[in-house]
């Protein structure tokens, strides 16, 4: 093997090596939020978490807000990868991604959401949440809205954010026991029922 293929296969393994530090860092802090608030968590923790040390992180990520919003980032893409997967008007599919990123990240985000009103880095990463859930909703039950027009689709829209919305799935899941079959099925007989409504209401 030659001095540059050599060199190459060293950069590139130390490369993949950093990066999956990175990796472990990043799930190491989103696990850390997810059992415990904001002032229970400490770098050190963290570090712990990750099998590395702070300064490792310090170098990487600056400051704890900053990895706070890195290891958002992450959870995001995720939830992303698979809602924007949904195509418009499939609401079987919708509601079964919806379900999905739920289970996996449901409880961490109902933990940011109790600490948004006094965490301004939470604040961030929540508002960003509703704004990407509105668009969402919008893009996926798009043909269902485009037939209503004034209050009735602020109405269709408002109800279609709310039973898609985090805080049903906790009501079902969470609150009332439901397995995860059934909380798909309420939510998907929920959003049929207001679509189904719509036009039998005046503005």
């Amino acid at each position: 093997m030659g001095l540059s293929v050599k060199r190459g296969y060293s950069m590139g393994s130390r490369a993949e090596a950093a990066a999956e530090t990175g990796r472990r860092i990043l799930r190491a802090t989103l696990d850390c939020y997810s059992e415990r608030f904001f002032d229970q968590v400490s770098l050190e923790d963290i570090a712990e978490r990750a099998g590395v040390t702070v300064q490792t992180i310090l170098r990487r990520f600056t400051c704890k807000d900053d990895l706070i919003a890195a290891a958002a980032d992450e959870a995001r893409r995720s939830i992303k990868s698979q809602r924007d997967e949904v195509p418009v008007g499939d609401v079987a599919g919708a509601i079964k991604a919806l379900v999905n990123t739920y289970e996996e990240h449901g409880d961490r985000v109902l933990r940011l959401l109790a600490q948004e009103e006094r965490v301004a880095a939470f604040r961030l990463i929540t508002d960003a949440g509703r704004t990407y859930h509105r668009q969402w909703v919008e893009r996926v039950f798009a043909q269902f809205l485009a037939i209503r027009t004034g209050s009735k689709r602020q109405r269709l829209l408002a109800q279609l954010i709310s039973i898609c919305d985090l805080y049903s799935w906790k009501v079902l899941r969470r609150d009332l026991g439901l397995s995860r079959d059934a909380t798909k099925l309420a939510m998907t007989e929920a959003v049929m029922a207001v679509v189904a409504a719509g036009n039998d209401h005046g503005d």
